[in-house]
């Protein structure tokens, strides 16, 4: 008798809390299908609680909502995804730019700061980021997360990854540069040896890490030929170390890797996303084709940080920019799938979150295939593929709407006009 009275009991609140999900009836003029380029007309986007439940062309469309929104006037898509961000940096074109915050300012003030980053990154259509690395502070990227999931603040779903890993003294801020009595503070965690590498993961995953980083690679040089090297970070046991810890936890790891010597034996040893790949070549996007790794080019941010840090002494990021477009054809043409990915926070974040849309379909993508590395393509990187990046039943309920067809205007995609997460509207037309 109990346990029927308490399946009775399961039954009525799961029909009440059902019964209490707000049904929104959303009247799309016209409505991009991400994954075929088909531009739907007037659709009507049925969201009950948080999650998209129908959609339906207006004219069969006879179910009774909670509210209508009237979006008739707009091209609507699937909300955006930016899979690397850096909501606790401000921009650092400079070193010194770099220790002012990580030494001057303190976490609860860079906390503060990166909350007002997450909300615009929202505001700015993307609503859900992969944030790569706190750069010295803590785990302070989970409790932004906990506090966007738990509506303390507005902002993206976000997969975090705290602290980034790297070897002893490869890594900002120098010892060097300092007074050698100081104990500085560091933007990662350091490592020496495969245990502590190990135990590096086991520590970041423990705090919260829904992805592992690593910096595979440092000090870039450019060749007589055009090509590029760099110098290692880890030997073959450590980044071994590390990949498996990572994989056995059932986590991904992203490799910031600039040039071949960073990129191929971060791929060989299990990286999921290669961040940046200025300098790669050929062998690299074979291997990445090969190994369905994703690339993050990040191409704004190397053009926003170049003159100021030739300026500063080192043209390496100059020389990028003239080969870049190059290695982004070359990419596309081995099959390398690519993630939209921005590196914000890298460069300041009033600065626009879309510009790598117009640097993609510059460098030869077609607008589709430019949206869709913010879309499928970043959703598939994610494991999140049904859940974002479409508009389809069962996925969240996250929508952008823009004034004009992006397929014809990539440019438009840098002026969203309403903004819809998880069913809760958080930026209205004017």
């Amino acid at each position: 008798m109990r346990k029927i009275i308490s399946l009775l009991l399961l039954q009525v609140i799961v029909l009440f809390s059902f019964a209490q999900q707000k049904s929104i009836a959303i009247q799309c003029g016209k409505m991009l299908d991400v994954r075929t380029g088909k531009i739907l007309i007037n659709q009507v986007i049925l969201v009950k609680g948080n999650k998209i439940e129908s959609i339906t062309d207006a004219a069969n469309f006879k179910q009774k909502t909670d509210s209508v929104i009237d979006l008739k006037d707009y091209f609507i898509l699937p909300g955006l995804i930016d899979c690397h961000t850096h909501v606790l940096l401000q921009g650092d074109i400079t070193t010194e730019d770099y220790d002012v915050q990580v030494l001057k300012e303190s976490i609860p003030y860079r906390t503060l700061r990166a909350s007002k980053s997450a909300h615009q990154s929202l505001l700015n259509g993307f609503t859900t980021i992969r944030d790569l690395g706190t750069e010295g502070a803590g785990y302070a990227d989970v409790d932004i997360k906990k506090a966007i999931n738990k509506n303390i603040i507005p902002g993206p779903r976000m997969f975090v990854s705290t602290l980034a890993i790297n070897t002893t003294g490869h890594y900002l801020i120098a010892e060097k540069d300092y007074a050698w009595e100081l104990k500085l503070p560091k933007g990662l965690q350091e490592i020496t040896g495969a245990d502590e590498g190990r135990k590096a993961v086991r520590t970041q995953i423990a705090y919260g890490a829904d992805w592992i980083k690593i910096y595979a690679d440092r000090g870039y040089v450019r060749l007589p030929n055009g090509g590029y090297k760099s110098i290692p970070n880890f030997t073959k046991e450590e980044i071994e170390a590390i990949a498996d810890e990572t994989l056995k936890s059932r986590k991904k790891l992203a490799a910031h890797a600039v040039t071949p010597d960073g990129i191929i034996y971060s791929i060989n040893a299990g990286a999921s996303s290669i961040e940046h790949g200025f300098g790669m070549n050929e062998e690299c996007m074979q291997l990445m084709a090969k190994k369905n790794v994703f690339w993050c080019p990040t191409i704004y941010v190397n053009d926003f940080v170049a003159e100021g840090r030739a300026k500063a002494g080192s043209p390496i990021n100059k020389y990028f920019t003239q080969s870049e477009p190059e290695v982004f054809k070359k990419a596309m043409s081995f099959g390398v799938k690519i993630a939209y990915g921005t590196d914000i926070g890298g460069y300041d974040w009033n600065e626009p979150q879309t510009k790598d849309f117009e640097f993609f379909v510059q460098y030869g993508m077609q607008p589709l295939q430019a949206i869709q590395t913010a879309t499928i393509n970043a959703a598939e990187l994610l494991e999140q593929t049904g859940l974002i990046g479409e508009l389809i039943p069962g996925a969240f309920a996250d929508i952008i709407a823009v004034k004009e067809n992006p397929l014809s205007n990539i440019k438009v995609l840098g002026d969203v006009k309403w903004v819809m997460k998880d069913g809760k509207v958080y930026k209205q037309s004017k």
